[in-house]
């Protein structure tokens, strides 16, 4: 079975991206020592990637090459995406996804991007584990880690680290 996983930045206030979509505030940043955390170890355990439109839009929008080309790659959307930029398949029904990440048995299933697919997975029980990367960074605004729904649900914290003066790693359990 197939673990389920998060891995995202947030600014100390709680916003992924600038108001403006931009990470320069992220990508920018030459303060944090990621180590055995850094990204490009993470996703070579990846074997499936699962994004929503406005992620794979943001993609689009950035004219960059496809990153994924390793992965499977699931976009969640209700209409059909014109042109794709790289190799995806699209799903509309998240309860039936939920399903059909479950029974992969061939690696571990990242939640990319923004905070609202991912909520729709913690509200199903199908989130595993979280890693949350706070950047020391106020943006002011953007978009939110998670946007408000009303759910509620205490989570293990399995550990908290500092990763140089830039960034701390928050690592949870959703189990």
């Amino acid at each position: 079975m197939a673990r389920i996983v998060g891995y995202i930045a947030s600014s100390l206030d709680g916003f992924i991206a600038a108001p403006d979509e931009s990470l320069a505030w992220l990508t920018e940043r030459r303060d944090m020592e990621l180590g055995e955390h850094d990204y490009n170890l993470f996703i070579k355990r990846i074997r499936t990637v699962v994004m929503g439109r406005g992620t794979y839009e943001w993609l689009v929008k950035e004219n960059i090459p496809w990153p994924y080309a390793e992965q499977r790659v699931i976009v969640v959307t209700s209409r059909p995406l014109p042109d794709p930029i790289g190799p995806l398949e699209t799903r509309t029904d998240v309860e039936a996804l939920v399903a059909e990440l479950r029974a992969l048995d061939d690696g571990d299933v990242w939640m990319l991007g923004g905070g609202q697919l991912q909520m729709a997975f913690i509200e199903r029980g199908a989130l595993d584990e979280l890693e949350v990367y706070v950047i020391s960074q106020l943006l002011g605004g953007g978009y939110p880690l998670f946007p408000p729904t009303g759910f509620s649900k205490s989570i293990k914290l399995l550990s908290a680290k500092s990763l140089g003066s830039g960034c701390a790693r928050l690592h949870y359990s959703f189990e």
